[in-house]
């Protein structure tokens, strides 16, 4: 098999529209929770969200393609692109052929449907829909926007697994050059759900917290009164490529991709196997793929969403898959600071763990308050502030709706 690289990071997250910023985000603990602006939402169950903040699509892309675009689209080509500049590509030395896109998203274009059902319901009756309509909405199409935009035509496909999309994403990026098939690939997730369908929808399910009074505090992953999670938005980009090819055109690399699982819970369509059946299976397989003890992960980025039953069921898992070593591991949840980006959430994750690697830091789980008598407190979540560790490897977990896992794993590159 061949061995597979990071060379280039893209971030827009709710604490950061690049990877510097994310990265101060991280470092410092900060919330990306305010007010939603996307839409009047004083009428709705919560009323806030970790948005994406001052982002000015026109820099990024011709203004006339913007009102062709969905935000989930162009989330992901201002984090592809930064992620390609990142990586420092000369697209006229690639074969164009082998390199390729796979991303994520578990939502797609849900607003631009959302607009033109309301159109069409205000309207006189007469079906007047939006030539774009369909382009925008489907999930596949931000895979297809970055390859026409750089002239990729290698592999290109959406992975849709709710919230284990870019997770998959980067497993199938990584699956196709570890076998060959392609030389490089641009994975990774983005998500636009911050609107009336998906405020409203994931209310009706009483999965968001409802903290409207104190917002910035809502996102509390493994605090004892946290009471569900804070929806965000934005995307994650990550340049995987073949060691060689890499090596060979002097690229700078952040990391080596190592392994990867998936699995199912075949439970129940929202709630986790309360034992964490699949997680536990699924970081095993994870670990099995990456050839890895036990002892060599340092920290594990959880999928910690902030819900009474996920959090305690993937906490069961980690300590069934690590025994002892649980308790040497760092362990967070950094949707604390940037809420839950659904379908991008692997993504931006996985990014954030590179730079945990790169930076020797654990980024926080931020906002507790108050221990949960059903975890087991003497494991380290890295509450409240960041912790300086030297980091040598990671895992990331997503679980998504349905009960689709997913792990994958990093480590610092050796040559």
């Amino acid at each position: 098999m061949k061995r597979v690289v990071v060379t280039g990071l893209g971030a827009l997250t709710p604490i950061g529209n690049n990877v510097r910023e994310y990265l101060e985000g991280l470092q410092n603990g900060v919330s990306g929770a305010n007010p939603i602006t996307h839409f009047d939402a004083s009428q709705f169950k919560t009323q806030f969200a970790c948005e994406v903040k001052n982002l000015k699509p026109e820099e990024f892309i011709d203004p006339r393609e913007v009102r062709r675009l969905d935000n989930f689209s162009i989330y992901a080509m201002v984090c592809a692109d930064e992620a390609i500049i990142d990586s420092g590509l000369d697209i006229s030395t690639l074969d164009v052929d082998r390199v390729g896109v796979i991303w994520g998203s578990g939502i797609g274009g849900l607003r631009s449907l959302e607009k033109e059902i309301e159109d069409f319901t205000l309207g006189n009756g007469v079906p007047r829909y939006n030539p774009f309509m369909i382009p925008k909405m489907i999930s596949d199409i931000a895979a297809g926007h970055i390859s026409i935009k750089y002239g990729f035509r290698g592999i290109n496909y959406a992975t849709v697994s709710a919230c284990a999309s870019a997770s998959h994403a980067l497993m199938n990026a990584f699956d196709s050059i570890r076998l060959g098939r392609n030389d490089l690939i641009v994975s990774g997730g983005s998500e636009a759900a911050v609107m009336k369908a998906g405020v409203g929808g994931f209310n009706a399910m009483k999965a968001l917290s409802t903290r409207n009074d104190d917002y910035k505090t809502a996102s509390r992953p493994f605090d004892l009164d946290r009471d569900g999670f804070v929806l965000g938005e934005g995307g994650g980009a990550i340049i995987l490529e073949e060691l060689e090819h890499a090596v060979k055109r002097g690229a700078k690399i952040y990391a080596e991709m190592v392994g990867a699982g998936a699995t199912a819970d075949a439970y129940h369509i929202t709630a986790p196997h309360p034992e964490g059946l699949g997680a536990t299976n699924v970081m095993k397989m994870a670990l099995r793929d990456a050839k890895m003890n036990l002892e060599e992960i340092d920290y594990i980025n959880v999928h910690g969403t902030s819900t009474p039953l996920g959090d305690i069921a993937e906490t069961k898992a980690i300590q069934k898959v690590f025994g002892e070593h649980a308790y040497k591991l760092n362990i967070s949840s950094t949707k604390s600071m940037t809420g839950h980006l659904l379908g991008a959430a692997g993504a931006v994750e996985a990014i954030a763990c590179i730079l945990a690697m790169g930076h020797n830091f654990i980024p926080p789980t931020i906002n507790h308050f108050t221990d949960d008598p059903e975890l087991d407190n003497k494991l380290n979540l890295t509450f409240n502030q960041a912790q300086e560790r030297k980091v040598r490897a990671v895992l990331s977990n997503t679980f998504g709706f349905g009960g689709h896992n997913s792990s994958v794993i990093f480590k610092h590159f050796e040559a």
